[in-house]
């Protein structure tokens, strides 16, 4: 592959690395299996690369790919347990008493978030992406009402979750 071809691809997902991460939090519990699930969206945006035919935006398909791969790519092993807790990294004496609400928050959150069957999983990550509702159609395939009207009753939902755990 010539080297404009690789220097090109590493631009791209320089720019989407964060989604990228993002994704991995979501579909995956451990920092292995977070890992692993970033090296495997990488692998299939690359190979699929040289097919992108510019109908969309770069993002789009980004998004388009690294979904589908964080839905299919573990579909029938244990990797991603549903309700796992997030482990981080960070020593709890280490973190403010801020820090540490936040922690918890986001947590209950990432939990709230897994709990939602993985089309509603991914429809809810393209929206805290600030992705608007003909965005996140194009990339899932549904039209702008249909995205409206399934973020709506996500939002139900998870609201439902925090009234449970208050």
């Amino acid at each position: 592959m010539p080297e404009e071809t690789e220097q090109g691809f590493l631009e791209i997902v320089r720019r989407h690395e964060r989604l990228i991460g993002k994704l991995a939090l979501l579909y995956a519990v451990s920092p292995e299996d977070r890992k692993d699930l970033s090296q495997e969206i990488l692998f299939q945006l690359w190979r699929s690369y040289g097919s992108f035919k510019g109908e969309s935006s770069w993002s789009t398909w980004i998004y388009r790919v690294a979904l589908n791969t964080a839905i299919t790519s573990f579909r029938r092993s244990r990797k991603f347990p549903e309700h796992d807790e997030l482990k981080e990294g960070i020593p709890v004496e280490s973190r403010s008493h801020e820090d540490l609400e936040l922690h918890e928050r986001t947590q209950l959150l990432y939990r709230a978030i897994r709990s939602l069957n993985k089309a509603d999983r991914a429809l809810i990550t393209l929206y805290l992406e600030d992705l608007s509702y003909r965005e996140i159609a194009e990339i899932l395939g549904i039209s702008e009402d249909n995205a409206g009207v399934r973020l709506n009753r996500i939002k139900k939902r998870l609201r439902s979750f925090f009234g449970v755990l208050e």
